[in-house]
């Protein structure tokens, strides 16, 4: 005799017109797995950067071999969004994620067991790939059940899900890495996401239109200027923002700070995020998107500035709370603009978006690599503030013009 247990009920999306008061027009269940999806994607994303010097110390290998990990898995994150937009246009969100977690899961756990520097490269590179799918088909998701004019709000919320994963990747890398081993830090995501491909199984897909063809909605995207214009910024963004955060840790570790606490220093850019997120909920729709943006944009400036001119404990602990408030200001309203680029083909635009800003990260942390491995971190910082200022005012002039 056999128990039986009655099917979940599962979690409906909401009408995409009328809104509950305050805004709130996702159930607190579905804003609760898209929030989940894209923390642990971001938990993966990030948790190898407190950890390169030791990882390159344990395996034998030089710092630029254990940074092609992280260049990689960039790389295929970014890579991998149109096939994930495509098909998420094509199946439904919800099945891509369910899809992709589960092959992450297996990436995340061939990362633990690597035993040299291709074995890990390889096993990243796959991790970013499967990874790919959470955050993009989360935001999409919201795209497609929440008004535009409330559309910020939930997406801040999701902001602060990643921004928190990000956070707790670094200081629990950082310690675990520490004291107890790397391989470790990387089987954690992947039970994490072996239980949510499971879970979002009660998170019901949103009515979309089917594309006439497979290649369709990119099409549409790619006859849009203006999804031109916000995949050069989000290159750019990317670069500055994620390939250079790359480097706070070790350049921390470079001056003989411990990993732990270089992965603490790091991890409040994460604090920095998620802090500026509840500033950004409020803002939005008192605020232009502009004033957002611009305030985003000097926030990273300043950041790189105080870093090129100290790489202490103290200066570098300023420069990732100030980084984490220049992604929640300027990052989170052009994320929202790219959702309403291609409203027919969202899932594609939003993978676009993604690719562009994820190629951007891994060109920039390879390419600093090497100046990572002499110590030039002067330079590199510098520089970083340099790119910020028509980073900043790309985006902001963009979306004054848009309508």
């Amino acid at each position: 005799m056999t128990a039986t247990t009655p099917d979940p009920v599962p979690v409906r999306p909401p009408a995409p017109t009328p809104a509950r008061a305050g805004g709130d027009v996702l159930p607190g269940r579905a804003l609760w797995l898209l929030r989940a999806a894209g923390f642990v994607s971001n938990f993966d994303r990030f948790c190898i950067a407190p950890m390169l010097v030791l990882i390159g110390r344990q395996l034998g290998e030089p710092l630029p071999t254990v940074v092609l990990a992280a260049s990689g898995y960039y790389l295929a994150y970014g890579l991998m969004q149109p096939v994930w937009g495509l098909a998420s246009d094509r199946v439904g969100r919800v099945r891509v994620m369910r899809i992709s977690l589960a092959g992450a899961a297996l990436a995340a756990f061939g990362s633990a067991l690597a035993t040299g520097g291709p074995e890990l490269i390889g096993a990243r590179a796959v991790a970013g790939a499967f990874f790919a799918a959470s955050i993009a088909a989360s935001l999409t998701y919201v795209g497609d059940v929440v008004p535009v004019a409330l559309r910020q709000r939930p997406l801040s919320e999701l902001m602060t899900a990643f921004a928190l994963g990000t956070a707790v990747a670094t200081v629990v890398a950082g310690a675990l890495a520490h004291w107890v081993s790397w391989r470790l830090v990387f089987a954690l995501p992947g039970v994490l996401a072996a239980y949510l491909a499971v879970e979002l199984r009660r998170l019901q897909e949103p009515p979309r239109e089917r594309a006439a063809s497979l290649l369709a909605p990119f099409r549409v995207v790619m006859a849009s200027r203006w999804q031109w214009l916000v995949m050069a910024v989000a290159m750019v963004e990317g670069a500055v923002l994620l390939g250079f955060l790359t480097y706070l840790a070790p350049a921390l570790e470079a001056h003989g700070v411990p990993t732990a606490l270089a992965g603490a220093v790091s991890a409040l850019y994460g604090v920095g995020s998620m802090t500026a997120a509840q500033v950004v909920k409020r803002l939005v729709g008192r605020w232009t998107p502009v004033r957002l943006i611009v305030v985003g944009g000097a926030q990273m400036a300043v950041a790189y500035l105080v870093a090129a001119g100290s790489q202490s404990p103290q200066a570098l602990v300023v420069t990732a709370l100030l980084l984490g408030g220049g992604w929640s200001f300027m990052h989170s309203t052009i994320q929202s603009w790219a959702t309403a680029l291609s409203p027919t083909a969202r899932a594609t635009g939003v993978a676009m978006f993604g690719v562009a800003l994820y190629v951007g990260s891994a060109v920039a942390s390879e390419l600093a690599s090497g100046a990572a491995q002499a110590h030039h971190y002067r330079p590199m910082f510098l520089l970083a503030a340099v790119l910020s200022v028509p980073l900043t005012a790309a985006a902001a002039v963009g979306r004054a013009r848009y309508r």
